[in-house]
């Protein structure tokens, strides 16, 4: 069962560009990465997703419903850490949270007094006084605390000192194993590579890749570097190569094609030594974006 679905959809600000025709799904009990660098269309995405704001064209969906025709009853299902989080600044800690939690029903008293305590957040202070770091850590609590069946989570981590960001994230997996769904925009590759399950890549409003990250890295292409004599990038040149550079003796590329090719020429070369191996997520992004 498809917990999202978003089908062509494209949103513009005036003649300002927010994504354009994007289309994916994410699976119930998935943890989905939506990667890209800032004014990408992650953070539009998000929010047409909450119906907070309105497509120009395309729909989405969530929970199988319209997020325009049932955006409320959708949202209450739904935890949304904001990239950036702003608060009533006079209150305490504890009476922002109560007052988020009474717009749900139950009682969340124990909840929100573990989470806390696994995010280190002082309950007695007031919002005014915390630090951008500790006002994150009231967002993930706050957007954790109703049990959702959706998470959203928008450059959860920025502001989170190291030690926290695992917690955050042994918090997110803990969350998942329970059958909570989440939706993670990123653009650093590290955390989606550590955490996700399929990745979508976005650039300048549109995707240009959904895949399972184990997929995007083995069936991308190859990360190879060699030391031998008389190596000159002449010697390969082959489709499929790409970012072939000469450094410090060594010869260094990137290769999408049939492997047995590569071996083949390979084969005919003296090599000293050769290393092959994936890229990592961030040198395929930066593929997509050279």
């Amino acid at each position: 069962m498809n917990i999202i679905e978003v089908n062509h959809l494209t949103k513009y600000y005036g003649k300002a560009r927010g994504i354009v025709d994007v289309s994916f799904s994410e699976e119930e009990g998935e943890i989905f990465g939506f990667i890209g660098p800032n004014g990408a269309g992650k953070s539009t995405t998000i929010r047409l997703l909450l119906s907070l704001i309105h497509p120009t064209s395309g729909d989405a969906r969530v929970f199988g419903k319209d997020v325009r025709k049932h955006g409320p009853e959708i949202r209450q299902s739904i935890g949304y850490l904001p990239s950036e989080v702003y608060y009533y600044e006079g209150m305490k800690v504890i009476d922002l949270l109560k007052y988020s939690a009474s717009f749900y029903e139950g009682d969340f008293k124990d909840r929100m007094k573990r989470l806390s305590d696994i995010m280190e957040l002082d309950l007695n202070r007031r919002i005014s006084d915390l630090s951008y770091g500790n006002k994150k850590k009231v967002g993930i609590v706050q957007g954790l605390l109703h049990r959702p069946e959706l998470l959203l989570l928008d450059e959860p981590t920025s502001g989170l000192d190291p030690l926290m960001q695992r917690k955050f994230f042994d918090l997110i997996r803990e969350e998942n194993a329970n059958g909570v769904t989440v939706f993670f925009s990123s653009h650093i590759l590290s955390e989606v590579q550590r955490l996700c399950n399929r990745v979508a890549i976005i650039k300048e409003g549109q995707i240009v890749e959904v895949s399972n990250i184990r997929t995007l890295q083995q069936n991308n292409y190859k990360k190879i570097s060699m030391t031998g004599e008389n190596l000159t990038p002449g010697l390969f040149d082959l489709p499929g190569i790409t970012n072939l550079q000469r450094e410090n003796g060594s010869l260094n590329f990137f290769y999408n094609g049939d492997i047995n090719l590569i071996l083949h020429k390979l084969n005919q070369v003296p090599l000293m030594d050769i290393n092959i191996e994936e890229p990592t997520l961030e040198e395929i992004f930066m593929h997509y974006y050279e």
